[in-house]
C-alpha cells in the first residue's frame, strides 16, 4: 500500500504538469475546449466543458498506475471519457502509446497542425517523476492492490481551469473563485465496501514562483485504513463557532439558516474539491452542500484525507432523516462502489442525498441541529 500511495501522489504530480502545461500555451489553449453533452453533461451547469487536459491527464494515471499495479487494471474510474472531438469533426481515444512518438502522433490527430504542442504534451505524459518526500518515504503499510479501486477527478472545477482567473482575492484563505480551485484528485476506495481508504489533492496552481513567473504546486495526502490513520497535515484545532463553506448556489434558506451559527462566518468557493480541502486545511469547518450536483469523482480523495484527520463525509439527506428521527449514533459515511439505481451517464456516481465535509465530528453535529430545523430539507 505504501507504494501504491507514492505511485497516486506520483500520478497525481505528473496530472498537475500537463495541466500547467496546457495553461501556459494560450493559442493551444483554445483548442484544447470541447463541450460536454448528453448524459456526460453536468445539470448545474448551462455550459459544462471537458478539456484535452482533463482527458489526457485522467488517461496518463489509468496508464501508469495500471502498469504498476497490474490487479488495478479495470478498476481505475474517471469522470472523462477518453473520446475527444478534434477540429475535423473526428473522434479520437485519447490514450497513452508505446513511445512519446506514437503518443505525439496519437495527439496530434486532435491538435493539428500544433505539432509542437503535441511532441511537448508526449513527453510531459511519458517522464518519469521523482519524488523528493521522506516522510512520504517512509510510511510502511500492507493492503493488497486488488482490494482496491481508483476514482480520478483529472481537474476538478474545470470551469475556473478555463476561466484562469489569478486576481480573486482571498476571504480569510478562501478564494471564491479563480485558477487555484482547479485540483488534481485521486482517490482509491475498499471494492467491498466503498469505504475510501487513500486520498491525494494536488494544487497544481499554489502560487507562482517570483523569479521565473511559473505556477508551482503541492500535493497532500492521507491514509485511513482499519485503525491506521496517516497524513501529510495536522488536524486543524477546535474552533467554538464553525465556518463553514458553500457554493454560490447553494439555496437561500440553507444560508440563512447556517449564517447564525457560524456568526456570519459563511464562506463561498468554486469547486467541490476545493471547498472540501477548505476544510482538510482548517480554512473552513464544515463544507454544506443541499444538491445533489458532486460525483464519486469529486468527494473519495478528499473524503479519504478527512477520515485521515478524523473526520469524514455524510450524505446531508440520511443524516438530518437520522437526527430527525432521533438517532444519535454514527452516521453511515459515503461510499463509492455503489451506483445509483436507475440512473443513467454521470448521474449513476452522483451524492443524490447532497453532504456534509467536516473534521470534527462537533462541527458536524451542530450544523445538521441547525439544518433539521429548516423545512424541505
Amino acid at each position: 500500500m505504501a507504494g501504491l500511495l507514492q505511485a497516486l501522489v506520483g500520478a497525481s504530480e505528473k496530472a498537475a504538469h500537463i495541466a500547467r502545461l496546457c495553461r501556459r500555451e494560450d493559442p493551444l489553449f483554445q483548442l484544447l475546449v470541447a463541450e460536454k453533452t448528453g448524459v456526460d453533461r453536468n445539470r448545474r451547469f448551462l455550459q459544462d466543458f471537458k478539456t484535452l487536459a482533463d482527458v489526457l491527464i485522467q488517461e496518463v494515471i489509468k496508464h501508469d498506475l495500471g502498469k504498476e499495479f497490474p490487479q488495478l487494471q479495470g478498476h481505475i474510474h474517471g469522470e472523462e471519457s477518453n473520446e475527444f472531438r478534434n477540429g475535423q469533426g473526428e473522434t479520437v481515444a485519447v490514450r497513452v502509446c508505446a513511445t512519446p512518438g506514437d503518443t505525439a502522433a496519437l495527439l496530434l490527430s486532435v491538435l493539428e497542425p500544433e505539432q509542437a504542442a503535441a511532441e511537448l504534451l508526449a513527453v510531459a505524459v511519458h517522464r518519469d517523476v521523482v519524488l523528493e518526500d521522506a516522510e512520504l518515504a517512509g510510511v510502511a503499510l500492507s493492503i493488497p492492490p486488488q482490494d482496491l479501486a481508483i476514482w480520478i477527478d483529472p481537474i476538478d472545477s474545470t470551469n475556473e481551469y478555463i476561466g484562469g482567473r489569478e486576481d480573486v482575492a482571498a476571504v480569510d484563505g478562501i478564494a471564491p473563485a479563480g485558477l487555484c480551485s482547479a485540483l488534481v484528485l485521486i482517490g482509491a476506495y475498499d471494492r467491498r465496501t466503498g469505504c475510501p481508504v487513500l486520498g491525494v489533492i494536488n494544487e497544481p496552481f499554489y502560487r507562482r514562483d517570483p523569479q521565473t513567473g511559473r505556477w508551482q504546486g503541492r500535493y497532500h495526502w492521507g491514509v485511513a485504513y482499519g485503525d491506521t490513520r496517516f497524513c501529510s497535515l495536522s488536524p486543524p484545532p477546535l474552533r467554538p463557532r464553525p465556518c463553514v463553506v458553500l457554493s454560490r448556489a447553494e439555496g437561500g434558506t440553507v444560508q440563512v439558516a447556517l449564517g447564525p451559527l457560524c456568526d456570519g462566518h459563511l464562506r463561498f468557493a468554486a469547486g467541490a474539491g476545493y471547498k472540501m480541502l477548505c476544510v482538510i486545511l482548517g480554512l473552513a469547518d464544515a463544507y454544506v452542500l443541499s444538491k445533489g450536483s458532486t460525483f464519486a469523482w469529486d468527494a473519495c480523495a478528499p473524503h479519504a484525507i478527512l477520515r485521515a484527520l478524523g473526520g469524514g463525509m455524510v450524505a446531508l439527506a440520511g443524516a438530518l432523516q437520522a437526527r430527525r428521527q432521533g438517532d444519535t449514533g454514527p452516521l453511515p459515511q459515503l461510499v463509492y462502489n455503489r451506483p445509483v439505481e436507475g440512473a443513467v451517464g454521470a448521474e449513476r456516481w452522483a451524492n443524490r442525498g447532497g453532504l456534509v465535509a467536516y473534521v470534527h465530528p462537533q462541527h458536524l453535529e451542530a450544523v445538521l441541529a441547525t439544518l433539521a430545523t429548516v423545512p424541505g430539507l
